[in-house]
C-alpha cells in the first residue's frame, strides 16, 4: 500500500491510496461516516480496473489527518473482533 497526499488543507484531505480497492475504502468511509466530525467523507476509483482510489474527507474544523486516524483505528478494532469471534465460532 502506498499513500499520496494530493490536497491538504485546513479541514479537508483528498489522497490516492495505490494497491487497495473498495473493500478496503468502502470500510474506512463508512467508519468515517459515523463521525460527527466529518461533513463529507467519500472514495472515487475512475476506472475498476487499474484506477487509484482516491478518497475525500472533510471535517468541520478537525484535523482531517487526526480523523482518518481515529476510522482506521475503529476499523482495525473492528477486524480483529470479527477475527476473534469467528475463531471462537469454528473451534
Amino acid at each position: 500500500m502506498e499513500i499520496n497526499i494530493l490536497e491538504e488543507k485546513k479541514n479537508k484531505m483528498i489522497l490516492e491510496i495505490k494497491g487497495e480497492g473498495h473493500s478496503f475504502c468502502n470500510a474506512v468511509k463508512s467508519q468515517l461516516a459515523t463521525d460527527k466530525r466529518v461533513n463529507i467523507a467519500g472514495y472515487n476509483i475512475a476506472h475498476p480496473l487499474v484506477g487509484i482510489p482516491k478518497l475525500v474527507i472533510e471535517t468541520d474544523s478537525d484535523d482531517p489527518k487526526k480523523v482518518l486516524l481515529d476510522a482506521v483505528k475503529k476499523v482495525k478494532k473492528e477486524s480483529d473482533d470479527f477475527l476473534k469471534a469467528f475463531e471462537k465460532a469454528t473451534k
